[in-house]
């Protein structure tokens, strides 16, 4: 009887067994038929990169926007026209601002513009001499260019030029002042400058022979000369030029780096 009892429990237990295995196999069919996947979470659509054409319009549009707020309610839009270069006749410069543009240390950090203080002299001296300063942001005309195209645009005019700029004549500046010298034969032209820009590149060295050989005067700024302009072209009130320290120090460096382009 014991045994009796003891087969029908193992074939239950077997028959269990079997169940469960092909309910496992029917599972794995269903799971063979549809795989499960993987829930995932929704991500954003990368952006495509904007066309030139469409950033241009949405700068002008900004652009567009802010200006017609500026100009009414209306919604108008009037372009203002800026100039690439500042010119300044009769005005003075601050202190401060003379000292940082025309110091004339070897690396011109952070001084991105040419200033340029003139003095105009007719034959005789008949007439009062013009003066002023210009400056630029070399962004089209730089200032050397822009002097004969506002300041003195008679090319038939004789007179004697004297400047005093921050930076040497690049090299397309060179060039346009050798062109002027040769067409306005009734000039005569001296530049003095604080520092000599990129005198190492040999397109630079070839542009300053240039133009003194076209007729210009080129010298390099001593002491004396920061000290007249300081007199002549900037807002002192009751402040003295004292000289910056190594001002004497960086002129004969200069003076002697100009020397040896033009020998």
């Amino acid at each position: 009887m014991a045994d009796r009892n003891s087969r029908l429990s193992a074939r239950k237990k077997e028959n269990k067994v079997e169940n469960k295995s092909n309910e496992e196999k029917d599972k794995d069919k269903e799971k063979g038929k549809r795989p499960e996947k993987p829930v995932k979470k929704p991500e954003k659509t990368p952006e495509q990169p904007k066309t030139e054409k469409e950033k241009s319009n949405e700068a002008n549009g900004g652009a567009a926007g802010a200006e017609a707020n500026s100009n009414g309610e209306n919604g108008e839009f009037q372009p203002i026209e800026l100039p690439p270069f500042e010119i300044v006749t009769g005005e003075l410069m601050t202190p401060f601002y003379f000292k940082f543009q025309f110091r004339n240390v070897e690396y011109s950090s952070g001084r991105n513009k040419t200033l340029l203080c003139y003095r105009v002299d007719t034959p005789g001296g008949t007439t009062e001499p013009l003066k002023g300063y210009m400056e630029d942001e070399h962004a089209t005309a730089h200032v050397e260019e822009a002097f004969f195209q506002q300041v003195l645009p008679n090319a038939s005019q004789e007179c004697e030029v004297t400047w005093y700029v921050s930076s040497s004549p690049c090299v397309s500046c060179a060039n346009k002042l050798e062109s002027i010298l040769q067409q306005r034969k009734k000039l005569r032209l001296l530049i003095f400058c604080s520092r000599l820009f990129e005198w190492e590149e040999p397109e630079i060295v070839e542009g300053l022979r240039t133009l003194v050989r076209a007729g210009c005067k080129l010298r390099m700024m001593k002491p004396s000369d920061f000290l007249l302009i300081w007199e002549m072209y900037v807002e002192k009130e009751e402040e003295s030029f004292t000289p910056w320290e190594d001002c004497q120090e960086n002129y004969i460096y200069y003076n002697e780096k100009l020397a040896d382009i033009l020998k």
